[in-house]
């Protein structure tokens, strides 16, 4: 029953059904879709409309009528502000049926292919502190909780993650579940000392400020990277707060600053300067060792990420005489890892450093049979490339979530590789890329892989092998 304005109604006594993409639960009112925020599948609840289109509206829960039997009590105070572990209240075994079942829709609604029955999806061995990277901002628009508001002379500078929906709006983290207590005690201390040292932190809508954002890596082997972004290029506040980190905090083995004077966050096209230690960390799998700078892609779940190399190297079935192209190879890690399995390993990425790193990572660990390539996939990757550097026998393919580009997805067809192994992170453009795939290719085997745990967000391994003539 709906009451209040046409335009923003009110729905009573609404059950939850599903839990959709983004994280929002899914309901049915009116023969139209409604999704939800903060709503788990099995719950009752009112619902007040706050979008309205077509074929769908979205809302948020105006009262709980009855709880979910697969709610759990979320763990982290700033659960529901933060725009992070979205589903921190549904409990664990139930966000992997999910996850699953997310691929099973994108597949079969997206998909004109055939697939096999999905394999269980791969659980990550832990769920909190699973993070290998976190991106923090500073702002002079701290969120104000509840609580705060009551309170005069507020304390408005704030260290953290953006509210979701609000840019300009910052949740003064105290603690983080996503990465271990060297992140959040290196966080806490550095705005303690900003603080202390009466410097400036970042306003967006007016762009001034001397602090702008922290960003915290670390590895499996303990190495600790800390870049800090400065919008401002004041040396001395620079070195003072540089310094402060480099007394305060010996475990870290890579420090790092940037000044970024732009509209926009991206550091990739400037320039970093290393303060003190390496302007590295390293990663190890299976004894094989890997460089990681500060502009380089790396799974952030270390972990759960050698569980999802092993996956796709299994589905590969690399052969000892194999020609094997690495697409999106990133520091070359899928490279690197298979590189003693077969003959030879060719890498395409995107990011000129990155190829850089996966050169030295096949030389530190006395590899000689990969090459790697830098620049657009589309231009790099065309018929005059494959016959230089030889026909591939199997392609490894791990695009960024907007998936492969046509022609990209053409050549693949062209090379007629054996197998294909697609890893996403994105099983909706997946399912796009492998309908045009489907005019020569078969999925043989899809196995999603949890990489982020108390998210909606599902890693997913294909492998395609060629059809018959």
């Amino acid at each position: 029953m709906a009451r209040g304005r046409k335009q923003h109604p009110i729905f009573e006594n609404v059950e939850i059904i599903d839990a959709g993409s983004e994280g929002k639960a899914v309901a049915k009112v009116d023969n139209m879709v409604l999704f939800v925020t903060g709503g788990i599948p099995g719950d009752v609840c009112d619902v007040q409309v706050t979008k309205k289109k077509k074929s769908f509206m979205e809302g948020r829960i105006l009262k709980l009528h009855k709880l979910s039997d697969k709610r759990q009590k979320a763990f982290c105070s700033h659960f529901g502000t933060c725009g992070g572990c979205k589903w921190q209240e549904l409990n664990y075994d139930d966000q992997l049926i999910y996850k699953q079942k997310q691929v099973q829709d994108n597949f079969k609604h997206l998909g004109k292919f055939e697939f096999p029955e999905i394999e269980t999806i791969l659980p990550s061995e832990e769920t909190q502190y699973y993070r290998n990277k976190l991106e923090f901002t500073f702002s002079n628009k701290k969120w104000l909780t509840a609580d705060e508001m009551g309170q005069e002379n507020h304390q408005m500078n704030a260290l953290g993650f953006h509210v979701p929906r609000k840019f300009d709006k910052i949740v003064n983290v105290d603690h983080c579940y996503l990465q271990g207590d060297n992140s959040n005690e290196i966080r806490n201390k550095v705005r303690d000392f900003a603080l202390k040292s009466n410097f400036t932190f970042f306003d967006i809508r007016q762009q001034h400020g001397f602090l702008r954002n922290l960003i915290i890596r670390t590895s499996s082997t303990g190495d600790v990277m800390v870049v800090v972004c400065f919008y401002e290029n004041n040396n001395d506040n620079i070195e003072s707060m540089m310094e402060h980190l480099k007394k305060s905090f010996p475990q870290i083995t890579s420090l790092m600053y940037v000044v970024n004077e732009k509209k926009n966050d991206t550091i990739g096209d400037l320039d970093i300067q290393l303060h003190s230690g390496n302007p590295f960390i390293m990663e190890e799998m299976e004894g094989v060792k890997f460089k990681i700078g500060p502009k380089s892609f790396y799974q952030t779940n270390s972990k759960q990420a050698y569980e999802l190399y092993k996956i796709t190297r299994d589905f590969a079935g690399i052969g000892e005489n194999d020609t094997v192209y690495d697409l999106y190879t990133g520091t070359g890690t899928i490279a690197n890892f298979i590189a003693k399995d077969c003959k030879k390993v060719v890498g395409v990425e995107y990011v000129p450093e990155a190829i850089e790193d996966a050169k030295v990572n096949s030389t530190q660990n006395d590899i000689k049979n990969t090459s790697f390539f830098a620049g657009d996939m589309k231009d790099i990757l065309n018929n005059e490339f494959i016959a230089t550097n030889g026909q591939p026998d199997v392609i490894i393919t791990d695009p960024p979530r907007a998936g492969m580009h046509e022609d990209v997805l053409k050549v693949i067809l062209n090379a007629e590789a054996q197998k294909v192994v697609y890893v996403s992170c994105n099983p909706a453009t997946q399912a796009r890329d492998l309908n045009l795939l489907d005019e020569k290719y078969k999925v043989s085997k899809v196995r999603p892989v949890d990489m982020f745990p108390h998210t909606h967000h599902v890693e997913n391994v294909v492998l395609l092998e060629l059809k018959t003539k």
